[in-house]
Formats: structure tokens, sequence, C-alpha cells
């Protein structure tokens, strides 16, 4: 019984110790901070669960179709994706350097997530990383899916093919 007594006094001990570090405001939230490794392996694995578990939507039939791979490209670069991931010939914003964590390179990623995946994070952001909700942007669905069509192939589109792709747009049109 002294045993289970003691184990929770040091449980409350280290509860209040966090709890002061943390909201004390030691615990530096400076993006120029790098997180302690367990902090960046807990986000990591939080990130991913959530995603794994909450992508369940099915591609449409369309997925793998040109035309909405091309439409995804038109998407991709209206709602400013290249700014933060870059895209064919297009290398991302120096301001993107200071999101932290940094924005990934899709092309290295976008083999290993499924189309559910994509489509999930796309539509809903992820907190704390500068990733945003398109939904809440503005994006439908029908845009959300192919954004991830075009993804899915990026690491295959050539700078020509999307330069021409995107060519239509107005580079000074803000997004929808």
């Amino acid at each position: 019984m002294r045993i289970l007594a003691a184990i929770g006094a040091l449980a409350i001990a280290i509860g209040l110790a966090a709890a002061a570090f943390f909201f004390g405001g030691f615990y530096s939230i400076a993006g120029t901070t790098e997180d302690p490794a367990v902090v960046t392996w807990a986000l990591t694995r939080v990130r991913t669960a959530s995603i794994n578990r909450h992508a369940t939507a099915t591609a449409p039939a369309s997925f793998n179709d040109p035309a909405t791979v091309q439409s995804g490209a038109r998407a991709y670069a209206t709602f400013g994706c290249a700014t933060c991931h870059g895209a064919p010939g297009v290398k991302w914003q120096k301001f993107s350097e200071g999101l932290h964590p940094d924005p990934p390179d899709l092309k290295e990623v976008a083999g290993e997530l499924s189309p559910a995946q994509l489509f999930w994070v796309i539509k809903n952001g992820i907190n704390m990383t500068g990733m945003p909700s398109f939904e809440q942007a503005g994006a439908t669905d029908t845009e959300i899916w192919s954004i991830a069509a075009f993804v899915k192939k990026l690491p295959v589109v050539s700078d020509a093919d999307y330069k021409t792709w995107t060519a239509s747009l107005d580079p000074a049109s803000p997004a929808k």
C-alpha cells in the first residue's frame, strides 16, 4: 500500500512540475527552437495515427484521369500550395523555411500517402504546422480530390507539363 501511495505522490509531483514548466513559460515555443526529440517523436506519432484513423474517404473513379491531374495542378497553383511545397520548376517561397516543422517536399512523400490520406490532409489541414484546411479556404471536395490526384502524380510531373497546365492562371490573382 505504501508503494502505491509513493507512486501516486511521485506522479502528482511530476505532473505539478510539468505544469509549472509548460504553463510557467519555461518551454520555448519559438519557431527557431528545435523541439526536443521526444516532442518531435510524439507529434509525428499523433499526426500519423490521426491521419490513419480519419482518412477513410474513397477516391473518385476519375482520380487517375489526366484531366483530373491537370485540374489538380491548376487548383494546386491557385490555392498557393507551391508557396510552401514548391512545384515542378517552381521553388517554394523563402518565408516557408521559417515554418516549424518544415513543409514536406511533396515529391518525396507523395508515394508514402494514400489518396485518402492526401485528401484528408488537404481538406482538414494539420494543427501547429501551418498546413491550412482547404475546405475552410473555400475548396470543394472535387477540387481537393483533384489536388490530391496531382500530388500523387507529382513525382513524375515534368516542369514543362506543370508550366503548360498552369499557364492560363494569372499569378497576381488571389486564391478563391
